[in-house]
């Protein structure tokens, strides 16, 4: 394994299959989390992945769950700041979702090498780069 010192984001996609434990997607997910604990790569996370985060689990788990898992969060990624400046550019963007325009931005603004989502098709617009979890998998173990 080659250390890494890329900068993703985490799409809140990925950041759920590791926290639900979502078949057959949550083994790539807490590998690349794993990169991040280990210092091998450094992860970035949106605030508004944080929140929806915790409002899917807090509907599967208990509140101290959802709580723990979004400390967790806090505590292994760095978060990328959303200021008005980063809504303003997203609301701009030939995006259909504007919550992956906000992703875009975020990760532009801290500047990202990269966006780790399985929503591939999400991102068509993008002016970064665009991974899978399988292809960074491929690319961190190389």
């Amino acid at each position: 394994m080659r250390r890494s010192t890329g900068r993703i984001l985490f799409d809140t996609n990925v950041l759920l299959d590791a926290l639900l434990n979502r078949t057959p997607y949550a083994r790539n997910a807490t590998d690349l989390i794993a990169f991040v604990e280990l210092r091998l790569l450094i992860g970035l996370i949106s605030p508004t992945s944080v929140t929806t985060c915790y409002y899917f689990v807090r509907k599967k788990y208990p509140p101290d769950v959802a709580l723990s898992a979004v400390r967790r969060l806090c505590t292994v990624f760095e978060v990328a700041p959303i200021q008005k400046a980063v809504l303003d550019r997203a609301l701009d963007l030939p995006f259909t979702d504007f919550e992956d325009a906000v992703i875009h931005e975020a990760a532009r603004n801290a500047v990202a090498d990269a966006i780790v989502t399985r929503d591939l098709g999400g991102f068509t617009a993008a002016t970064i780069r665009i991974v899978s979890p399988t292809e960074l998998l491929s690319i961190l173990n190389r």
